[in-house]
């Protein structure tokens, strides 16, 4: 008779090898792929440093706008 075996057969470490795998090409190929996170994730990159750039223009131009608004009135006060 057969006696209960204790441990790992070769089969199912054969299967759990394959799952890991299958596993590995598709994490490798979402990660890699043209449309993938990592190109992903540069497009996002370069679209906030424009947004950013963007931002940092339009606070630059109040700034001035202010400072021309602050100069007039003080001008305007001195006469």
């Amino acid at each position: 008779m057969l006696k209960n075996q204790k441990g790992v057969t070769l089969i199912a470490l054969v299967i759990t090898i394959i799952v890991l795998l299958i596993l590995a090409g598709i994490t490798i190929t979402l990660a890699l792929d043209p449309n993938g996170i990592v190109a992903r994730s540069q497009q996002t990159r370069n679209e906030w440093k424009n947004a950013e750039n963007h931002e940092l223009t339009g606070i630059n131009d109040l700034v001035d706008t202010w400072n021309n608004i602050d100069y007039q009135i003080k001008e305007d006060n001195k006469q």
